[in-house]
């Protein structure tokens, strides 16, 4: 006789669904600002290109004023809320109050992101027409860096597409240990130094998958993102009126393009690595 009446087992921890839950670029940016309001004021400073004179014919040297330039980053307020009732609550699977929790930061998150590369993506310098990744496109982008006197100093990061790193995995200066120390293919890195360029693959990017991919690399100095850090809030509580539960992530934050010559923006064709 076949058995009968089988109980359903449940697994009570939930597992996590795939979606970007955290910044992956906040510390690559400039966050110093002298915050007053919704504004948050960056102050960028140099010698204007400036050159060493010699005394004048008075016999006086001749003095300048330094190049002070004053970017305002525009402080938003950004809410992520969800809501389940009671029912819905305890008679689900998991810890419903807890992925209420998580989620909401996750959204804010991936809105800080989103704010910092659409910055970045209004900068003016790039290479030109799609193409796929290769030595000669890491090195182009270096040499735009450099002809602007952007600093290699360890503050210079490379935002790119999973469909970038798998063609910088196919060149041999990139992935052979007679170029490198570390070894992409054994350590699966998602994140990773080389030539001079931290590495970041952001699973975000405007046009991942496609052929018109938009791949950034930029100097830390080049970008501004500020945060209110007092007005944010992560609150979770019960409402007895109606009986539910709810979560919400609020922050007011903001993003500001700083200096357009340490931007390199670069399409590209990830198209090939796009599921069928």
């Amino acid at each position: 006789m076949a058995d009968t009446a089988f109980q359903t087992t449940y697994r009570q921890q939930f597992i996590a669904g795939f979606e970007q839950r955290e910044s992956l670029v906040t510390k690559t940016v400039t966050t110093e600002a002298d915050v007053n309001g919704n504004s948050a004021v960056f102050l960028v400073a140099d010698s204007g290109s400036a050159s060493a004179v010699t005394r004048g014919v008075n016999g006086l040297i001749p003095y300048r004023a330094d190049n002070l330039t004053q970017l305002t980053a525009t402080l938003q307020e950004w809410h992520d809320g969800v809501r389940r009732t009671k029912f819905n609550l305890y008679a689900s699977q998991g810890d419903g109050l807890r992925i209420m929790q998580e989620t909401t930061m996750a959204v804010l998150n991936r809105k800080r992101d989103a704010d910092i590369i659409a910055e970045l993506e209004t900068g003016t310098q790039d290479l030109g027409a799609a193409q796929t990744a290769s030595l000669t496109t890491v090195m182009h982008v270096k040499a735009i860096l450099g002809n602007n006197a952007v600093p290699m100093d360890g503050n210079v990061f490379g935002l790119i597409t999973p469909a970038f790193e798998a063609y910088l995995m196919q060149v041999k200066e990139f992935a052979s240990a007679d170029y490198v120390n570390n070894k992409p293919f054994e350590n699966n890195l998602t994140m990773f130094r080389w030539s001079g360029i931290n590495f970041i693959v952001h699973p975000n990017l405007t046009g991942k998958g496609t052929s018109a991919e938009k791949c950034l690399f930029y100097h830390k100095s080049a970008i501004g993102s500020a945060i209110d850090m007092d007005s944010i809030d992560t609150a979770a509580d019960y409402n007895s009126e109606h009986s539910y539960s709810w979560a919400r992530a609020s922050a007011f934050m903001g993003a500001k393009l700083l200096q357009n010559s340490g931007v390199v923006v670069v399409t590209h064709d990830g198209s090939a690595f796009a599921a069928l």
